[in-house]
């Protein structure tokens, strides 16, 4: 037996041994990207000249783009490219849509504690974009008590707040530099890199660039925290900025050289805990919901229940072209999006010269909105009436109006009052579209606050509270109010 073990020892000794020699191979790969042989990348392709498609070939390109491609190539692999919203791109990124973000990310100390930050491949200074006529603002103090346009997520936004500009939060630069244009902002602080090139591009004599907010800006790829591809994606830049690649591709797209080597800067920040900014933004988020989320419910409905009733009362009018315009005006309410209507109030107007600003806008568009849909539900509650009591009010001597004041609306409204509090309901949560036109309501400003700290689904979940909240009540007051119609209800 004793022989008979020694060969068997030998054995699984060799077995070890070759597990310990290819082991480390098979399962350190030291390089994630070569592995996969593909490199990931989220863009928006909405951001010209950074990451846009091209007019003529319809193609994805850009400056980032094409430094997302010669990275790839430095390393190996093919660049496979991944268009997402910039409100939602490291959301994705955390939820491994793509491996690295190119889009001129901004590094910075909340960054780099939350995710993994390149070297920059783009090296830029903050500027001040005014209107050319304005010669008010020409420095970073003066935009105290200015409104500036900015997106939620880049920088340049709170410099702005801590210069003491109002920060109305955009989508991206170009939508600030529309509303600059129309007067709506007096100001937008970006990357002169984002200027240089809309000018170069645009050629827009209508603006100028004011003056500089003394910080430099460094733009490089995001990756999730410890992904172990920042030394690859590192060494493929180097390389690039030493052999020019870099400066040619910048000089294509920028008309200069916005490449830079790495500054040395602070260290990440330790960020504060998710319970803790989560109870030092409740007030924030509830002063939202206060001043703008439920004063615009409540004054739109208000708005939109006398113009659901005057349409409903046309409907049932004898009257053909009456009836007819109360047709036409639901099927426009009812066919066309909610959001499209607010552009159209916001956006469209301004160019027939009618420039409303954002909440009454807002109001505007969701009143029409809900008297277009509760004019069929008052006209249905009022049809479900029987004509018998019609006749009855006539034959005492009432007249229409007295008819209507006194018998009908009273039973119609016990009868209307469910599904136009889940109108309300609906309102309530439709005032969330109002941050596409400035409106900075509870949505909006849970947005704000997580864009610095990608907290999204904290922020996120506790604006879906306070919603809830609202709904709370208000489905209870439609309870109460459903008991006390009871006693208008023929028996």
């Amino acid at each position: 037996m004793r022989y008979l073990r020694m060969p068997l020892f030998g054995l699984l000794l060799i077995l070890a041994l070759l597990t310990a020699a290819c082991g480390p191979s098979a399962n350190n790969t030291t390089d994630p990207l070569k592995a996969a042989g593909v490199l990931r990348v989220g863009t928006e392709g909405v951001y010209s000249p950074f990451s846009y498609h091209d007019p003529v070939t319809g193609q994805l390109t850009g400056y980032d783009v094409d430094v997302a491609r010669a990275v790839a190539d430095k390393i190996g692999v093919k660049a496979e490219f991944v268009e997402t919203p910039w409100d939602s791109m490291f959301a994705a990124l955390e939820a491994n849509r793509f491996d690295v973000v190119a889009n001129e990310v901004t590094i910075n100390p909340e960054r780099q504690a939350k995710y993994d930050l390149s070297e920059p491949y783009s090296v830029g200074e903050g500027v001040i974009v005014t209107r050319a006529d304005n010669q008010s603002i020409n420095s970073l103090a003066d935009l105290k008590g200015k409104v500036a346009a900015e997106n939620a997520t880049s920088n340049w936004s709170d410099v702005a707040r801590k210069a003491g500009a109002r920060v109305e939060t955009v989508e991206g630069f170009t939508q600030a530099i529309a509303l600059l244009n129309q007067g709506r902002v007096d100001v937008v602080v970006n990357d002169s890199i984002a200027v240089y090139a809309y000018l170069a591009e645009t050629n827009d004599k209508s603006v100028r660039i004011a003056g500089t907010v003394g910080e430099k800006s460094e733009q490089g790829f995001a990756a999730g925290k410890n992904s172990g591809l920042l030394p690859e994606l590192n060494k493929a830049l180097d390389e690039l900025r030493a052999d020019g690649t870099l400066a040619s591709i910048s000089q294509k797209y920028l008309k200069a050289n916005a490449s830079g080597g790495p500054q040395a800067g602070e260290g990440p920040k330790t960020p504060r805990s998710t319970w803790q900014l989560i109870a030092d933004n409740l007030w924030p988020l509830a002063k939202a919901a206060i001043t703008k989320t439920i004063p615009l419910t409540v004054i739109s409905f208000a708005i939109g229940l006398v113009i659901a009733l005057a349409v409903a009362l046309a409907r049932l009018s004898s009257n053909v072209v009456l009836s007819n315009v109360a047709r036409f005006y639901i099927s426009i309410i009812r066919g066309t999006p909610l959001l499209v209507q607010l552009f159209i109030v916001f956006f469209a107007l301004p160019e027939f010269g009618v420039k409303i600003d954002p909440f009454p806008a807002a109001v505007i568009a969701f009143s029409l909105n809900v008297g277009g849909y509760a004019a069929e539900i008052i006209r249905s509650a009022i049809q479900s009436i029987p004509k018998g009591q019609w006749e009855a009010a006539e034959t005492i001597g009432l007249s229409y109006v007295g008819t209507l004041r006194r018998i009908i609306l009273p039973q119609a409204a016990r009868v209307a009052v469910p599904p136009l509090s889940n109108t309300l309901i609906s309102l309530v949560k439709d005032t969330s579209l109002a941050s596409t036109i400035l409106v900075t309501e509870l949505l909006r400003q849970a947005q704000i606050i997580a864009a610095p700290t990608f907290e999204f689904f904290a922020l996120y979940g506790t604006a879906a509270v306070y919603y809830w909240v609202i709904c709370l009540v208000l489905s209870f007051g439609q309870s109460r109010l459903e008991h006390r119609l009871e006693r208008y209800v023929a028996r």
